[in-house]
């Protein structure tokens, strides 16, 4: 085995604890990283260090935020009265880089996963009908992955919020924009089918 100094070993182990990142491509980032100029390492390690410093989570909608509550939450020009649930704050920006959502979001970090020993009590949900309790929306968009755990989730919190009065919908699913018909599942068709609108 090739034994580099200990700073260049140190810094391969910390690359290789990032997902995704086996041991040479680790190795080739810490090497990457010895041939930056100093000043580019130092801003890359204040950026490290205020990902963990500057951040929290939105006491309204349980987004990562540098300010609280977040930007979207306390922007006036959005409608209040609609909720987008999703499962991760890269939920969030994908939905925004859409520029068609208007409403306002939260993010449950995770999905209700039995098999995982993932409950309700371990994500936001608790949060959610909090928030309800304090303004009740006129609709509640339920924009979970569709697994068995974001399908698992979208259910438990249809049946817990339609009781209240609030309209519940999903987001459609079905067959991607340049998809083919022949290389779809049955359950991708199927929902296709379900979610299928007039023209």
């Amino acid at each position: 085995m090739i034994s580099f100094p200990e700073p260049i070993s140190q810094l391969i182990d910390g690359f290789m604890k990032l997902p995704g990142i086996g041991p040479k491509t680790a190795q080739r980032l810490a090497f990457h990283v010895l041939h930056m100029s100093e000043e580019d390492v130092q801003h890359l390690s204040r950026a490290l260090l205020a990902v963990k410093k500057d951040l929290r989570y939105c006491r309204v909608c349980c987004n990562i935020t540098d300010v609280d509550p977040c930007m979207i939450c306390r922007d006036e020009l959005r409608d209040h009265r609609l909720i987008c649930v999703v499962q991760d704050p890269r939920d969030v920006a994908a939905m925004e880089r859409t520029r068609e959502f208007h409403g306002l979001y939260h993010v449950l970090h995770g999905a209700i996963s039995p098999i995982g020993g993932i409950g309700p009590e371990d994500i936001r949900i608790k949060e959610l009908l909090d928030r309800m309790r304090d303004t009740l929306p006129k609709e509640l968009i339920v924009a979970t992955n569709p697994t068995v755990e974001g399908e698992a989730t979208a259910m438990f919190l249809t049946r817990l919020v339609k009781p209240l009065g609030v309209r519940v919908t999903r987001i459609a699913r079905g067959l991607p924009m340049g998809g083919d018909l022949e290389y779809a599942d049955e359950l991708t068709l199927t929902q296709a089918l379900e979610g299928r609108r007039e023209i």
